[in-house]
This record gives C-alpha cells, structure tokens and sequence, in this order.
C-alpha cells in the first residue's frame, strides 16, 4: 500500500516528466522546422554576397538535423511520441523564401531569429530539468553551446552587412 506521501511524489514526477516531453517535442518541433527553412534559404539564396551565408546554413542543416534526431532519441528513451510532419506547427514566417532570391540579410535576419528562440528555448528545458532530469538537462546543454555558435556566426555576418551599409 503507498501512502499519500508516496502518491505525491508520484504525480510530481509524471508532471514533471510530462513537461519535459513538452518542451522536448517542442524543441524537435523547431529544429525540424529549421532544417526545411535553411535547405530552402541554402538552396534559393543568388548572389556573390550570398554564397558564403548559403555555405554556411547548408552546413547547419546537418547539424540542425542531427539536433533533432537527439531530442527524438530522448523523446523515445523517455517513452514519448515523435511527432510527424503533420504536427511541426511552423512559426519561422521570417525564414519563408524571398521570391527575389538576394535578400541575404532578411535571411541573417531570419536565422538570427530562430537562433535566439532556440537558445531561449533550451535554457527554458535546462531549468526545467534541473535537479530532476540529468540527461535531457546535459543535451539541452550540449544543443544549446551548438545553437549559441550558429547564432555568434550569423550576428558576424549581419555585422559584415552593416557596416557594408555604413560605408
């Protein structure tokens, strides 16, 4: 028989756990989202100026990719669902293509964007998990030191363009 200490605790950790799986589906919901919004702005981008950002987010979709392929390994160890297309709920209206195939810095702009959701995202997850979930908490960690990188390359190239314009 447990006793009602027991059955608090209990409910504690599956609230617990139910966040966790919350947050982590909605951190492999961004990464997702984030791998078709750069193959698309890496593959659409024209222009010599544009060359090396395309360079750089065909790069990051591999990295991005491999962010989500973490969270969905997590997301199953914890014994939770992975969502499918279906359920991605976009919300980088910033990255969606520009049907004039130059305007590299309202892509930097785009990426900064979703660099800093993410960043947010997963200081969000690493606070959650703090003292009750050691492993989502060290990949959370792990993603984030990658998305702070990606995010510290874009504001190098958006630097690049403001000073090109001051110029």
């Amino acid at each position: 028989m447990t006793t009602a200490s027991e059955q608090r605790e209990r409910r504690a950790a599956k609230a617990g756990t139910d966040t966790i799986v919350e947050l982590l589906t909605r951190a492999y919901r961004m990464e997702m989202e984030t791998v078709a919004n750069y193959l698309a702005a890496s593959a659409n981008l024209d222009g010599i100026r544009a060359q090396e950002v395309a360079r750089a987010l065909a790069s990051d979709v591999g990295e991005e990719l491999d962010h989500a392929r973490r969270l969905a390994e997590r997301l199953r160890q914890l014994d939770a669902l992975v969502p499918g297309s279906l359920s991605l709920e976009p919300t980088q209206v910033s990255l969606q293509p520009d049907p004039g195939r130059t305007d590299v810095e309202q892509v930097v702009h785009g990426v900064l964007e979703a660099e800093e959701a993410a960043v947010a995202h997963y200081r969000e997850l690493i606070a959650e998990a703090d003292g009750f979930d050691w492993v989502t908490q060290d990949l959370a960690i792990s993603i984030l030191a990658e998305e702070e990188a990606h995010r510290r390359l874009f504001r190098s190239y958006l630097r690049e363009y403001d000073e090109g314009d001051s110029r």
